[in-house]
């Protein structure tokens, strides 16, 4: 199949421009030791390895390591341009939120002393990796990432102007606090109640539609996969079967996943969206519709996803994701930019070196 036209990508230069020079002024701020955990090749197959469970954690046979440099082992300069860096992908509010996740480690830790003993790992709101594929600036691509327990921010930076800003994955654990100082706090409460408004407001017929099964699934269905596959999550009801009302909630709800980003990142993905057609856009839901009982929702589109899951600890446990079926990691604009810039086909990840 052939790749589609480079134009078709998030076109955010500004955006990318910034991201440069923040990326440049983080590797510039670390020394050698710490350079070399934080940058790879741009061609690392690290650059497709995520995960949004904590480290230590076995998963499928394996106990998982957030690769990259942890906060934890920066200094306050490195931090800051970790965080500088951060900023220029999010929002305020997607910031606040993937800083929010990144504190709530601490609730946790409080929780778990309360509620259970979890041998498996430490909880820290430094235990959050940043890392850097490639040069950062100029035409060549290049990308950055920060991930840990329930945050997995990429950005893949193409032609120095496109700019491709999934898988972007903001979870929360608790999502209510319940024990402690904190007690109430909600970290992602407008990824639940929108959700929980547009099911409710649907006329009756229409959320018979919407709604596919009494139980949610535990998890996500695409979980931490390289590539989000269309056929996996269910499909419900249809945008072009809905009232003017129900669109403009639907519309506002994948709006607040792709608002995560920054400005002009989020219009050019927005737009992305809009060319693929609004009427083919997917709302299911499964589970219970009572607020503190499990559910589940996703949002399909034919080029993106939005899946959300709360039914883990006592329904209080919050996984949200945006996918892009042919964008995630950048890879339609990237085939298309080797195409035309160079000629021929790429077969991206391949590479296993080191950068330095």
């Amino acid at each position: 199949m052939a790749s589609p036209p480079l134009e078709r990508a998030p076109l955010a230069p500004r955006a990318a421009q910034r991201m440069a020079a923040a990326a440049q002024a983080f590797v510039r701020a670390l020394d050698r030791p710490r350079r070399e955990a934080a940058c790879f090749a741009f061609d690392d197959r690290e650059r497709y390895r995520w995960n949004y469970r904590p480290d230590g954690l076995e998963w499928e046979g394996r106990t998982f390591w957030h690769e990259g440099l942890r906060l934890v082992n920066m200094n306050d300069e490195q931090k800051r341009a970790a965080l500088d860096l951060l900023a220029t992908g999010l929002s305020p509010h997607g910031r606040d939120r993937a800083q929010a996740i990144m504190a709530l480690e601490a609730r946790l830790r409080e929780t778990e002393r309360v509620t259970r003993f979890v041998p498996h790992t430490v909880r820290d709101p430094e235990l959050y990796a940043f890392a850097v594929f490639g040069e950062p600036g100029g035409k060549e691509p290049w990308a950055w990432r920060a991930g840990g327990h329930h945050l997995g921010v990429h950005f893949t930076i193409i032609a120095g102007e496109y700019v491709a800003p999934t898988p972007l994955f903001f979870g929360a654990n608790p999502a209510e606090v319940r024990h402690g100082a904190h007690v109430g706090l909600r970290t992602l409460p407008e990824e639940e109640d929108q959700a929980r408004d547009l099911l409710l407001k649907l006329a009756p017929e229409r959320r018979q539609l919407a709604v596919v099964s009494a139980t949610a699934p535990r998890d996500i269905l695409t979980d931490a996969h390289r590539s989000a596959n269309p056929a996996v999550p269910p499909v419900g009801l249809a945008f072009a079967d809905m009232n003017g009302e129900e669109r403009e909630r639907l519309v506002r709800l994948v709006r607040l996943y792709v608002d995560r980003t920054t400005d002009e990142v989020a219009a050019a993905s927005w737009r992305k969206i809009e060319a693929a057609g609004l009427d083919a856009i997917t709302f299911a839901w499964a589970g219970s519709a009572e607020p503190g009982k499990g559910h589940y929702y996703a949002v399909k589109g034919p080029t993106f996803l939005v899946e959300y899951d709360k039914t883990q600890d006592g329904a209080n446990h919050v996984h949200s994701v945006w996918r892009d079926f042919e964008g995630d990691w950048g890879e339609d604009a990237l085939a298309a930019h080797y195409r035309d810039a160079h000629g021929h086909a790429h077969g991206g990840g391949g590479g296993s070196g080191r950068g330095r």
